[in-house]
């Protein structure tokens, strides 16, 4: 029976963490005791006191080294966690005690990089360039997560997808009108009027069914009285999409109107002339409320709400 998480709090330590780590490492417990500055008998009872404390097993031993079992391979994947955390915590309070840099992480869904995020970012980074950013890009309910975690501390997206949208800020920041595009060589980009029958027989680049860019495009060809395309490709991921667009000329592809103008500007990608209806609900800047959020936080809300607050 695993002990209760009090009990491994209280008896786990963050060297015991860094140990697991030089283990998988290394495979070797003669190697990584050297990284710790421990003699081998000495790793080997930190190993046991490890174990002792999780009451598991969590590697095996055999005459080719030392390997991490299931259990063994979930605990460390936690302690790398942990220990970048900690890595995280010392980043950030030398930018307090510094009054500079600091570290900002911030999630976003796909529309809203290139939509807001980008260009925010830039302009932060422009009064913090000490900053350190990590960016995650995710579904709106998979960002909230993150954010309820502690993993974030700002993300843009949907509050509503939570089931209690009540416990966030939220500030609206702009729609997301779509648009659909094809590779460059698309018998069809050039076309001065182009119909959603026209694209019936197409193959497509869907995204996946829980993201609601996809329900817009299943709405689409529903109100259009046509069936759904067969065999799409299905993917969150732009950088898939465009490479997908670019290697075969007879996709295409429903994406943010912000992503698709990045794509044909830059020559990756080409709108088609085709309205899309659908729309789906604005997204906005969202923290949880009685948190305290850090300064670069603060700064980026700043940067994220500066058009809206103009235009206001």
């Amino acid at each position: 029976m695993l002990p209760n998480v009090d009990s491994i709090a209280a008896r786990l330590r963050l060297k015991q963490l860094r140990l697991l780590i030089a283990l998988d490492d290394h495979g070797s417990l003669h190697r990584a005791a050297d990284e710790m500055a421990l003699t081998q008998p000495g790793a080997t009872k930190a190993l046991r006191e490890i174990e002792a404390t999780l009451g598991a097993t969590l590697f095996t031993r055999s005459a080719q080294g030392i390997q991490p079992n299931e259990l063994g391979r979930c605990v460390i994947r936690y302690a790398r966690l942990i220990h970048m955390d900690v890595a995280h915590l010392r980043e950030e309070m030398a930018g307090i005690l510094q009054g500079t840099g600091g570290r900002l992480a911030i999630g976003s869904i796909t529309g809203a990089v290139s939509g807001v995020l980008v260009d925010a970012l830039a302009r932060l980074r422009e009064r913090q360039p000490a900053l350190t950013v990590e960016v995650v890009e995710d579904t709106s309910a998979r960002l909230l997560s993150l954010l309820d975690q502690g993993r974030l501390d700002v993300a843009i997206c949907r509050a509503s997808v939570a089931r209690q949208p009540d416990h966030y800020h939220y500030v609206e920041l702009r729609d997301e009108p779509l648009a659909i595009v094809a590779g460059v060589a698309h018998a069809l980009v050039d076309a001065p009027r182009v119909d959603l029958a026209d694209l019936a027989s197409s193959r497509w680049i869907v995204y996946p069914a829980i993201m609601p860019i996809r329900s817009l495009y299943e709405r689409e060809f529903k109100e259009a009285g046509l069936p759904l395309p067969l065999h799409p490709v299905e993917t969150a991921s732009t950088i898939t999409t465009v490479l997908l667009l670019q290697r075969d000329p007879t996709l295409v592809a429903m994406m943010p109107l912000d992503m698709a103008t990045f794509l044909a500007e830059h020559g990756l990608a080409k709108r088609l002339a085709i309205a899309v209806r659908s729309r789906t609900e604005p997204y906005g800047v969202v923290t949880r409320k009685g948190a305290a959020l850090p300064a670069p936080a603060r700064l980026v809300i700043e940067e994220l709400t500066r058009e809206k607050n103009a235009d206001g």
